[in-house]
């Protein structure tokens, strides 16, 4: 690079755009060298409360940078990665990749073509007790199945332009594969409100023979991030609201008859700010360098089997 900091422009600073705005100006290795939106009132007040320069010709101010940071309406991806793309080699977009398998294939054509690095927003890979939530399996002498239950009502204030398929679950979906492999045959179920997925339940089942069971919702009463993995030797419990990680075990000893009490373990999990973290990967991603980040092809991947899921509902 020309310069120590990684020039970046952020397209979109709607609710999540701004959360990335104020990441990246926290970054020592980033220059947030301009910000992007249709709304040109959000840009002027984000402008002079952050000191940083609007965009008036976004190709050519796209030209100028090292990466580009897309945070836009799901819609809109496309787009806008197709813009990008003639303009810079890296590219962010928050997830989902598009907004259909059949756009995502077009982009990961496009990223072959032009050897492009896109990362694609999973921010849950960043977070600190899935790392430590990985260890732990690690040690584990078989996994069986893991659970994933996840909710946000609508009334919180997420987006609504999309179904709790592609808005919620997508991020377990990544999560599943991840920790379980390959999925080899998905089903799913789940409810409509307004014609739109509010509800949905969803079994994957792996080439390991590991099954994960997902659940999201927007219609639940209650504010849940929740993975537990069975294991032969050991039942992992882990909040991704709270950052915590438990271990607990049924043991087989007794003493005189009677039997021990099960053991429950709390594990270490190391706090970090998960966004800073992935866009910290992100700038390692523009030098070059290897990360955990997940790809074009893990956006598509995901992407698919959102979409067979939804076909079931």
């Amino acid at each position: 690079m020309a310069t120590d900091k990684i020039k970046i422009g952020l397209l979109g600073v709607g609710r999540m755009g701004q959360n990335h705005l104020r990441n990246i100006l926290q970054l020592k290795d980033a220059e947030l060298s301009f910000i992007y939106d249709v709304d040109r009132e959000t840009c002027a007040k984000l402008s002079a409360q952050y000191g940083v320069a609007v965009s008036e010709d976004l190709d050519a101010d796209m030209k100028k940078v090292d990466g580009v940071v897309i945070v836009t309406p799901t819609f809109t991806h496309f787009d806008y990665i197709k813009r990008a793309a003639e303009c810079v080699k890296n590219i962010f977009v928050e997830k989902p990749l598009t907004d259909s398998a059949e756009t995502a294939r077009e982009v990961v054509k496009l990223a072959e073509e032009k050897g492009l690095n896109i990362q694609v927003g999973f921010i849950e890979r960043y977070n600190p007790a899935v790392a430590s939530l990985k260890a732990v399996m690690l040690n584990s002498s078989s996994v069986i199945n893991a659970e994933f239950n996840r909710s946000n009502k609508v009334a919180s204030g997420r987006i609504t332009d999309v179904d709790v398929v592609i808005d919620l679950m997508i991020h377990d979906i990544d999560l599943a594969l991840g920790l379980n492999g390959k999925a080899v045959r998905v089903s799913g179920h789940g409810c409509r409100k307004n014609g739109m997925i509010e509800y949905a339940r969803a079994l994957v089942t792996h080439e390991n023979g590991r099954v994960s069971d997902i659940t999201a919702s927007r219609i639940t009463e209650k504010r849940i991030r929740q993975v537990n993995i069975a294991c032969e030797d050991m039942f992992i419990d882990c909040n991704l609201l709270n950052k915590e990680v438990r271990v607990h075990r049924q043991p087989e000893q007794t003493i005189n008859g009677a039997v021990l009490s099960a053991k429950d373990e709390a594990v270490e999990v190391k706090l970090y700010d998960a966004l800073q973290a992935e866009l910290s990967d992100f700038l390692k991603l523009c030098r070059g360098e290897k990360t955990q980040a997940s790809d074009v092809y893990a956006g598509l991947e995901s992407l698919e089997i959102a979409e067979e899921i939804r076909k079931q509902i």
